[in-house]
C-alpha cells in the first residue's frame, strides 16, 4: 500500500499532475544545479600568496561560490527527494520504467553526495608568508595537508557529482518521451548551449582556478604545493 497517497489526494486530488513534477525536476536539474556547478567551477576568486582569509563572509565574495555548493546544492537536492516522493505518491508506487530507474538513481546519488561531504575531514588553515618560519604552526587538516582521506572524498565527490547529473539528464529524456511537456525540450536544449558557451569563454578567459591554491595560496611553503612541485622536478 502507498502510504503517500492518501497525502498527495489530500493536497493535489486525485488527478496525478505529472506537469508539477516534471518542471520542479526539470527547474532543479536542468536549470540550477548546472548553474550552481558552474559557479563552483569558475567562481573561486584567483589565488594570492595567502589564499583566503580566515574568518571571509560565507556569503562573501571570497566564499559565495562555496556557500552555494554546499547550501545551494543540498537544498535542491532535499528538493528533489520531495519531487520524486511526490512522483511515487501520483504513481501509488514504484514503476518499473527507463525513467523511474534514472530517477531514483538520481536522487540517491545526490543524498549520497550530501552524505559523503560529512567525511571530507578537516580544513585547516594554512600560516601566511610573513609568518612561515614562526611557532606556533599553520593548523594543519585534511585539506591542507591533502591527506588520503582528502583526496579519497575528493575523487569520490567530484566523479559521483557528475555521474548523478548524467543520471538526472537521463531521467529528463526518459521522463519527457514519456510525458511531453510543451517547451521543455526547446528550453533544454537552449540552455545545454548556453550554459556550453559561458563555460568555453569562462575557461578561454581563465576563471578556472585551483581550489587548493584559492583556498590556501600560492606559496611553495604550503603542502601540497609543495608536493607538486616536487613532483614536477622528479618528471
Amino acid at each position: 500500500m502507498n502510504l503517500l497517497r492518501p497525502l498527495y489526494e489530500g493536497i493535489f486530488g486525485t488527478t496525478a499532475h505529472w506537469n508539477y513534477h516534471a518542471w520542479l525536476m526539470f527547474t532543479i536539474w536542468i536549470v540550477l544545479i548546472p548553474a550552481v556547478l558552474l559557479l563552483t567551477r569558475f567562481g573561486k576568486p584567483a589565488p594570492t600568496l595567502e589564499g583566503i582569509p580566515k574568518g571571509s563572509a560565507k556569503l562573501g565574495r571570497k566564499l559565495f561560490w562555496f556557500t552555494m555548493h554546499r547550501v545551494g546544492l543540498s537544498a535542491l537536492a532535499t528538493a528533489s527527494v520531495v519531487g520524486g516522493l511526490v512522483a511515487i505518491a501520483a504513481n501509488g508506487g514504484f514503476s518499473a520504467t527507463l525513467h523511474s530507474v534514472f530517477g531514483i538513481a538520481t536522487v540517491v546519488l545526490s543524498v549520497m553526495q550530501i552524505v559523503s561531504a560529512w567525511f571530507r575531514g578537516s580544513h585547516g588553515v594554512s600560516k601566511t608568508v610573513a609568518s612561515v618560519t614562526a611557532e606556533p604552526p599553520a593548523t594543519h587538516g585534511d585539506h591542507y595537508d591533502m591527506t588520503a582521506r582528502r583526496r579519497w572524498f575528493e575523487a569520490y565527490h567530484k566523479t559521483v557529482g557528475w555521474v548523478t547529473v548524467a543520471s538526472a539528464l537521463g531521467a529528463v529524456t526518459t521522463g519527457l518521451s514519456q510525458y511531453w511537456v510543451s517547451g521543455m525540450g526547446t528550453v533544454m536544449a537552449s540552455l545545454a548551449v548556453l550554459y556550453a558557451l559561458i563555460a568555453v569563454v569562462l575557461e578561454a578567459r581563465g576563471y578556472r582556478h585551483d581550489t587548493y591554491m584559492s583556498n590556501f595560496g600560492t606559496g611553495a611553503h604550503h603542502p601540497f604545493n609543495r608536493q607538486r612541485i616536487e613532483e614536477m622536478s622528479r618528471q
